[in-house]
């Protein structure tokens, strides 16, 4: 994800679902009532969460797939790390053309359009109108809501978009004065607007590019144009900066700079078109004439729309999902059929590199360190008209800027590391994608890893260091002299040498494809530089100095314990590292148990997935499951992370249809388990639907058998031709763990007890507020965690439901605070309890040295003598930090999970 700066923790007013919503929750077994399944889309999803910025990041916009500008109401003014709707917020300041491609980057050339009443008001704290999340609706194509300008006035607005055109039909309340403004810049940020009455316009143009701080492409010339065409005459007008108003004054250029029209009395209704370019305003008003021309009528422009969206989402067809199921795949589409944006207008592209037009097609929203994981992928499947343009796009950034993409928005912004684009590049070659210039492409990742960005030997190249060259491969100099990239000389220096690996196989496959064999040998050999950074005498990969000796920490958005799974070409070589299938599988349980694995962030994705490769495809069957149930939801919070660009959604949409990509250049996948009885896919190009049949799977989630028109899959992989070929892809499922492709003999189906039953902390006061309830200690998600505000010993008592023999239970604390004396009880009534198991040590010394402490909580499994019990309760007498060997100050000792099983 990209980075977690900025920090802030939200406390949010009203964390409710949107009643508006398309998507109402519903605990239906299985759904088939909407006509189209654009219908079940739920825009609300991601724009909402505990803190401010680790939530989904998403916004309630409307455009079509791939639209260059989308359309959203405002409710903040938006910025890095900022969007500019959230869910919380009172009241509507604008409607806005935003570029932003993700939370963690900033806006571009947006404009900001909002009726009003009565007087005119100009700034975004005087304008904004209070609403209702019960008056508001959203779907891709169209949004709508009432604003309440007063107490009995309803001002109704209603959105829709094309890729460069937004448009707004406006219904005011009757005998109030109706205006609108549009604003183009914000304070600081010198802008124009002019107003045409006799034409109806108002156009200008914004040059704020909000990352142009970062990377060394200043696009001096940049600016984002547009043209605002209202249906109804002007009874006056004017221009603003600030709040101050020039009435009857048609130019302007100033900072927060705006154009303002009165309506004649009594105008009730107006449609109004916004117009969008980063060419020129001629371009925007040519792109209005011919996306939305003036006798096109709003309703139909939704049509567009709609029918833009149900062409690709109408290509799925789902049995055995319930209503929000559907709402969480479908919307997973909306998000992942967004990115990257289109950036090129009929034929022509601004290129922020060079500062010129050129001609081609263009697409910008390049988030590749995110996106190379499984978003491409995603792609190729359900976009494939658009790879080649989309390639032939991050080519011409190599040949305008000299590198290709790295994080893409409008220009290089050198955020992330590596260059994942030689990824995406590979894998569109190994998935039978021509239709662009192959030695170019070769040029240009050969280039990517042969050659250091400039000061490579100077520049510590740190997350968001301005002034730096493309950063490319920084590092590179060392990685090429050693093997490995040094961490006293560049920073994450750690991830780099593990990225740059795999990159170096990619590379690999580009070279092949482009007949270069020796070149091919060359970087396959050099692929296997992960290797240096194993430390065998701790069992994890470790960055290394300049001289070799080992240095802490230098991963990016991870820890240790995700990067040494972060072998993606090679995961037999890393098998063999750890020592074999049996020490990697259980190598994978120690991290699972321990809570590593975080899905908000993407190099834990491929994760649970490296057990297909160890002989346990059950476990990545069953944690695949664990993973989404935790992590998807359809609410507003429903995205635990970030979206990044559509890698979040991709790894649902994949994962619920039993597939993920762990080495996405091989154009291979590992294969989980299905979420659904059935998916039937009509994939854009394929010449049959593809039906992957899987009966059962709500209540099955192991794969027994598999079989591709009518032939047995023994191994737990398939390829690309084996999904766009369309047919028959059969699973027989079951309800406990197969030896389905299995080395060994999967063990006997263990039912956690106390997963997801009524649970109580005792003596404690939950850290809601933290993100930390009392029901993150059986969710299932070790990731969770259950946590006090109190200092005290606190206690938890599950409730089982009923008299059910129970014979184990598991105890998973936290590593830093962790309970150290505690007893086991249980009850048939919840007053009288039997000690069955005591702990007076509970504190280990495993893994503990990764977190810097020589005693850290730790895993224990108390197995006694089955008995009856209703309620199960873990006692705790005493805790500690990790840290100091006594209570922390302001802190209980934190539960990931507790787990009670039949013996």
């Amino acid at each position: 994800m990209t980075r977690s700066v900025l920090l802030l923790i939200a406390l949010l007013a009203a964390l409710v679902p949107p009643l508006g919503t398309a998507n109402p929750a519903s605990a239906a077994a299985d759904d088939t009532s909407a006509g189209s399944n654009v219908d079940r889309v739920n825009p609300f999803i991601g724009t909402t969460g505990s803190s401010s910025t680790e939530y989904g990041g998403m916004i309630p916009s409307t455009a079509p797939p791939f639209g260059m500008t989308r359309w959203s109401p405002m409710t903040r003014e938006n910025y890095v790390s900022r969007l500019p709707y959230h869910l919380g917020d009172p009241k509507i300041t604008g409607f806005i053309g935003t570029h932003q491609p993700a939370i963690w980057m900033g806006d571009s050339g947006y404009v900001v359009g909002m009726p009003g009443v009565g007087a005119v008001k100009t700034t975004a704290a005087d304008r904004g109108l209070p609403y209702s999340h019960s008056d508001e609706t959203a779907s891709p194509e169209l949004y709508t809501v009432n604003m309440h300008p007063a107490a009995g006035q309803t001002l109704r607005a209603e959105l829709t978009a094309t890729s460069r055109v937004g448009v707004q039909r406006l219904t005011y309340p009757q005998g109030t004065g109706a205006n609108y403004v549009v604003q183009a810049t914000r304070s600081g940020v010198t802008g124009d607007v002019h107003i045409d009455p006799a034409r109806r316009e108002i156009s200008g143009d914004n040059p704020d590019r909000q990352d142009s701080n970062l990377g060394p492409f200043k696009a001096p010339g940049f600016k984002g144009y547009f043209v605002a065409r209202f249906d109804t005459p002007f009874a006056g007008y004017g221009t603003a900066t600030g709040a101050t108003q020039y009435d009857q004054q048609s130019d302007r250029t100033d900072q927060d700079v705006s154009g303002y029209v009165r309506f004649p009395s009594g105008t009730v209704n107006v449609t109004v078109r916004i117009a969008t370019s980063f060419i020129s305003v001629d371009q925007a008003r040519a792109n209005l004439d011919k996306e939305v021309p003036d006798r096109q009528t709003f309703d139909a422009t939704v049509a567009r729309t709609r029918a833009a969206w149900a062409d690709k989402l109408d290509r799925v067809d789902i049995d055995g999902a319930t209503h929000d199921q559907r709402a969480i795949f479908y919307t997973a589409m909306y998000h992942a059929l967004q990115y990257p944006s289109e950036m090129s207008e009929y034929g022509r592209y601004y290129s922020a590199y060079d500062d010129k037009v050129h001609k081609g097609v263009s697409y910008t929203g390049y988030s590749l360190w995110d996106t190379f994981r499984a978003e491409n992928a995603f792609l190729t499947l359900f976009a494939p008209e658009r790879i080649d343009d989309m390639v032939t796009s991050m080519l011409q950034d190599y040949q305008q800027g000299g590198w290709l993409p790295l994080w893409k928005n409008l220009t290089e912004t050198n955020i992330m590391e590596g260059t994942n684009a030689d990824s995406v590049i590979a894998e569109d070659i190994a998935k039978g994608f021509h239709g662009f210039d192959l030695n170019l492409a070769y040029q240009a990742v050969r280039k990517d890893a042969m050659t250091p960005p400039d000061d490579d030997t100077t520049l510590w190249y740190g997350d968001r260091q301005q002034g730096t060259p493309v950063e490319a491969r920084a590092g590179l100099t060392t990685y090429l002299k050693n093997g490995w990239v040094a961490a006293d000389r560049t920073a994450e220096a750690g991830a780099r040498t593990l990225d740059f690996a795999y990159e170096d196989w990619a590379v690999a496959q580009v070279a092949r494809a482009a007949g270069k064999a020796s070149d091919a040998a060359y970087f396959l050999k050099r692929s296997k530089n992960y290797r240096n950074q194993y430390n065998a005498a701790t069992g994890f990969m470790q960055a290394r100095n300049l001289d070799g000796t080992w240095a802490d920490g230098a991963w990016t958005e991870g820890d240790q314990w995700v990067y040494t799974n972060d072998v993606l070409h090679d995961v037999p070589g890393l098998i063999a590292l750890k020592g074999g299938d049996t020490a990697f599988a259980s190598w994978l349980d120690t991290y699972f148990a321990g809570g590593h694995n975080n899905q908000t962030n993407e190099p834990s994705h491929h994760i649970p997935y490296l057990y297909d490769y160890a002989g346990r495809p059950w476990r990545t069957q069953q944690l695949v499951r664990q993973i989404a149930d935790a992590n998807y939801h359809n609410t507003p919070d429903g995205l635990t992370g970030n979206e990044d660009a559509g890698q979040m959604s991709a790894w649902y949409l994949l994962s619920a249809l039993g597939i993920y990509p762990v080495n996405p250049a091989s154009g291979q996948y590992a294969v989980g388990s299905p979420f659904f009885d059935k998916v039937t896919l009509r994939l854009p190009g394929a010449d049959r639907p593809l039906v992957i049949s899987s009966p059962h799977a709500a209540s099955r989630p192991y794969v027994q058998a598999l079989s591709l028109n009518g032939k047995s899959i023994t191994k737990p992989f398939l390829s690309q031709a084996d999904l766009t070929g369309g047919g028959h892809l059969d699973f027989t499922m079951n309800a406990a763990p197969q030896a389905w492709s299995a080395s060994t003999t999967p063990p006997p189906a263990a039912h956690n007890l106390a997963q997801s039953k009524p649970v109580a902390m005792i003596d404690g006061t939950p850290a809601v507020d933290w993100g930390k309830p009392t029901e993150n200690a059986v969710d299932g998600d070790p990731a969770t965690e259950a946590q006090s505000t109190s200092g005290a010993p606190w206690s938890l008592r599950v409730d089982l439901g009923a008299a059910t023999t129970v014979g184990r239970v598991v105890v998973n604390p936290d590593w830093e605070n962790y309970p150290v004396n505690y007893d086991i009880k249980v009850s048939d009534d919840g007053t009288t309890w039997t000690t069955v198991a005591t702990e007076t040590a509970a504190g280990g010394t495993a893994t503990c040295s990764s977190y810097g402490v020589t005693t850290c909580g730790q895993l224990h499994a108390y197995t006694f003598a089955p008995t009856k019990a209703r309620y199960v309760l873990l006692s705790v007498n005493s805790w500690a930090s990790a840290k100091t060997g006594a209570p922390a100050d302001g802190y209980g000792w934190a539960l990931r999970e507790f787990e009670v099983y039949a013996g």
